[in-house]
């Protein structure tokens, strides 16, 4: 009897507060931005104490993207072949290239200052990154287990590895080869580890969701209110910019997919995943003279990828019943799911 009572009240003591984060939408970055944001405008001495304080919260975004980029590493399934080897490849390539046209030709038309205030490598940044929870989610009402397979490629994208090769190549920024380097060794260390070592693999898939909301309080530890509010809008447009850019997946990778294999999927990955607000400082790192646009892209990745969350989702479920109409790809007598189209 005193047991059962004894869980009754750890019941009531726990909070559940991550897991309330996590369910919010952007929760894990939009809370502890706000929170270090907050503090860093009205009391920002709290984190210049010195010692751990100062190391983790202020100065330690650095470290924290290492282990980031360890984490994403672990993702990667080498064991994933055939369709979703090929789906992955295609999708991951397709929204890296996408990313570099747009931020090329926005660099070359408006300069490096970009336009309504978005730099060319805000939106390499967003376009080339997407959510790939979301996408999970989407896949198992949309697709089959080939387009789930395909996160483990999909997965690459995650962190500023592709937004510093974009840049690199197309001369946006001064990024040093050293730097890329220094993002591939931690994914490549994760990459190895999590397909020798599957405990670790499951261990990094808890440890993400921790390390992005200490990693993101160092970010917003170096910003203010005033930042945020002004990107609020700016960022508000990039949102719809990244989600239109589902319309361009859903369309060139069902050109690139077999008949039978076509859905929705495609558009599934127009969207921004809620790292993407840590690239901007990454970018810093390795080209110290965008440091002055940190703050403000930060807030703009942030409230892109809340506008992606919402929109995402149903810009996938209208081209779904698009080609559930017209007996298109899955839904056409080939397809695995032409018996959605009977049972309707």
């Amino acid at each position: 009897m005193s047991e059962e009572k004894t869980q009754v009240q750890n019941k009531r003591k726990d909070l559940d507060i991550l897991n309330k984060m996590k369910n919010l939408p952007g929760g894990l970055v939009i809370i502890p931005l706000v929170i270090a944001v907050v503090l860093a405008t009205f009391v920002p001495q709290v984190f210049q104490i010195g010692g751990y304080v100062t190391a983790l919260f202020y100065e330690g975004n650095a470290c924290m993207m290492g282990f980031f980029l360890i984490v994403c590493g672990s993702m990667i399934d080498i064991k994933q072949v055939g369709m979703p080897l090929y789906k992955g490849v295609i999708m991951t390539g397709t929204k890296f290239l996408l990313g570099v046209i747009v931020g090329l030709v926005v660099g070359k038309i408006c300069g490096p200052e970009g336009f309504l205030g978005i730099a060319p490598f805000v939106l390499i940044a967003t376009i080339t990154n997407s959510n790939g929870s979301l996408y999970i989610s989407l896949s198992s009402q949309f697709g089959n287990a080939t387009d789930t397979g395909a996160i483990s490629i999909l997965s690459l994208n995650d962190g500023p590895f592709f937004t510093l090769i974009a840049l690199g190549a197309t001369g946006l920024a001064n990024i040093p080869i050293k730097s890329l380097i220094a993002v591939l060794v931690p994914l490549l260390i994760g990459f190895i580890w999590g397909n020798l070592d599957k405990g670790f693999r499951d261990a990094c898939k808890t440890a993400q969701p921790i390390v992005t909301f200490f990693m993101t309080i160092s970010i917003g530890a170096k910003t203010d209110i005033k930042t945020i509010l002004t990107a609020g809008a700016s960022g508000i447009v990039l949102g719809l910019i990244s989600a239109a850019t589902a319309v361009i997946f859903f369309f060139v990778i069902n050109l690139l997919l077999p008949k039978k294999e076509r859905n929705a999927m495609g558009a599934a990955i127009g969207t921004t995943a809620l790292n993407s607000a840590m690239t901007p400082a990454a970018v810093a790192e390795a080209d110290p003279s965008m440091e002055g646009m940190v703050s403000m892209a930060t807030a703009q990745c942030a409230t892109a990828s809340i506008i992606t969350l919402f929109l995402c989702p149903f810009i996938t479920a209208a081209f779904d019943k698009w080609m559930q109409k017209r007996q298109k790809g899955i839904y056409s007598p080939e397809g695995w799911a032409y018996d959605k189209v009977k049972a309707n």
